[in-house]
């Protein structure tokens, strides 16, 4: 495809209702709280998402992170789907290597099983975690480099043309289930392979600002039509806190500023409260968590929602996939219910 027809197909969004909205979520572990308070309050905010006309209910796979209660991700969606009725709910992402692609396939061949035309299959290529960890899951790293031949062999359990009924080793449930699959990626590797192999491409702009445009250039000016899909189509990950007034959330902002900084230090915990941040940072931690969350939204809903109709100008996303780490249960499910409202669906 020539960037003169990706131009042409990229001139019409401009809008937050020219976009489809969903919801990933990370199902945070808040100070004071237990995983399984973060699990209720996934299904609650999923319930709620459904409502208020998300197209999407992703949760991703992380590990050895205390405040992050998604590990296993497969679990948890099927928790998820079995509490809502239409949304779309999956991965945003399996982490590929850390496993074997025929438990990925039984796994979402179940979930598909179970709620057919609902579920999504995410696919990333990072451990998701600390090399430690990433040992103690994979017992060999190798960086993600064999993403391509695992992502064939988990295809082939769907195909059933590809397996046949005569193949060794089958995927049951799975072959023969049409599961959409995403790749996912915060750099250029996945986002090519994406464009070559005709699949839709979703983008962590949510941690990786930096590499959006590189990225969805290389996704568009690669890609193939498929049988599944035949245009380029790209999902952007947004960090997003909206509150009534741009002061409370400007405070309530503050807790996802206190992850990232944790993350930069190499440390992990549970997610803290609104803090004021003033000598919790050096200068340069502070120019570091403000250069990664610089696609990051946060305001009143007038504010926000000039914010996400300038990024949706810059990207010219299909989708938008929204994260929003507040601490305050209550106040996390008003600030996904004002971005509804921005797009007149809540």
């Amino acid at each position: 495809m020539s960037n003169e027809q990706n131009q042409h197909q990229l001139q019409h969004k401009e809008h937050i209702t020219d976009v489809k909205l969903s919801v990933l979520d990370l199902a945070p572990v808040v100070v004071g709280s237990t995983p399984a308070d973060a699990l209720r309050n996934s299904l609650e905010l999923a319930q709620h998402a459904e409502r208020w006309g998300y197209h999407r209910y992703w949760v991703a796979e992380h590990h050895n992170m205390p405040g992050i209660a998604s590990s296993a991700t497969s679990v948890v969606i099927g928790h998820l789907a079995g509490g809502t009725k239409t949304i779309r709910v999956g991965s945003g992402g399996i982490m590929l290597p850390n496993h074997a692609p025929l438990v990925i396939a039984e796994q979402f061949g179940t979930l598909e099983s179970l709620y057919p035309g609902r579920i999504d299959l995410g696919l990333g290529r990072a451990p998701g975690s600390d090399r430690r960890t990433s040992l103690a899951l994979r017992k060999d790293l190798n960086s993600g480099e064999d993403f391509p031949e695992l992502l064939a062999e988990l295809r082939a359990y769907f195909d059933a043309s590809a397996t046949s009924y005569h193949a060794p080793v089958r995927a049951v449930p799975g072959e023969g289930l049409n599961i959409p699959i995403y790749l996912l990626g915060s750099s250029d590797f996945s986002a090519r392979l994406a464009g070559q192999l005709g699949l839709p491409f979703a983008f962590a702009s949510h941690f990786s600002p930096d590499y959006t445009r590189i990225a969805l250039d290389t996704y568009r000016n690669s890609f193939q039509p498929s049988e599944h899909l035949k245009e380029p189509y790209v999902i952007v990950g947004v960090n997003a806190v909206v509150a009534d007034t741009d002061e409370e959330a400007a405070w309530l902002g503050t807790t996802m500023q206190q992850q990232f900084l944790n993350i930069i230090r190499g440390t992990t915990g549970l997610v803290q409260p609104p803090a004021v941040m003033d000598g919790k940072w050096t200068d340069r931690e502070q120019a570091a968590v403000a250069q990664t969350l610089k696609a990051a939204v946060n305001g009143s809903p007038e504010k926000v929602k000039g914010q996400l109709e300038s990024f949706i100008r810059q990207t010219q996303a299909d989708e938008l996939i929204i994260t929003s780490m507040i601490y305050d249960h209550q106040a996390r499910l008003h600030s996904y219910e004002l971005i509804a409202q921005l797009a007149g669906n809540a």
